[in-house]
């Protein structure tokens, strides 16, 4: 059964997420290193918090998650663990990954870090915005709705 596991520390679409599974009954694993309040006594929403470490998150989702489950992410190599079990991978920005797409995104990612440790370039990724969340509901309605129709 289609299951929707959300890297959930610093995803910015947990309430977006939770509104479009209920609309078609679907259960939510939010999955993160401390507790997310507002989620508690949801049917549909099981909160698992893991210790905090590197990749401990990850790593839950990942031994977890299926073939035709979803898996909300800004990890890129989450991401990849997850195509890799047939399951799709969304970012919270509305952007698919696939098995098309991942290994463009793997390599910009290690890129961007070896500028990063090198001081080439500073900052984090761009705000987050409302049209941002917006490509994101239409996105998981998308995929939603495509693996319904399998």
């Amino acid at each position: 059964m289609l299951e929707i596991y959300v890297d959930a520390d610093a995803c910015p679409v947990k309430d977006e997420i939770v509104r479009v599974a209920e609309r078609h009954q679907i259960s939510v694993q939010l999955v993160s290193n401390s507790g997310m309040f507002g989620f508690s006594r949801h049917p549909l929403v099981t909160q698992t918090v893991v210790a905090c470490g590197s990749d401990i998150a990850d790593d839950w989702i990942a031994e977890r998650i299926g073939p035709g489950d979803i898996v909300v992410t800004q990890d890129i190599p989450l991401a990849d663990r997850c195509i890799k079990k047939n399951a799709r991978a969304l970012r919270p920005n509305g952007k698919q990954l696939d098995q098309a797409s991942i290994g463009m995104a793997l390599a910009t990612r290690n890129l961007m870090t070896d500028l990063r440790s090198t001081g080439e370039i500073t900052g984090g990724p761009p705000t987050f915005t409302k049209s941002d969340r917006s490509k994101f509901l239409q996105a998981l309605e998308t995929i939603i709705q495509a693996i319904k129709n399998t």
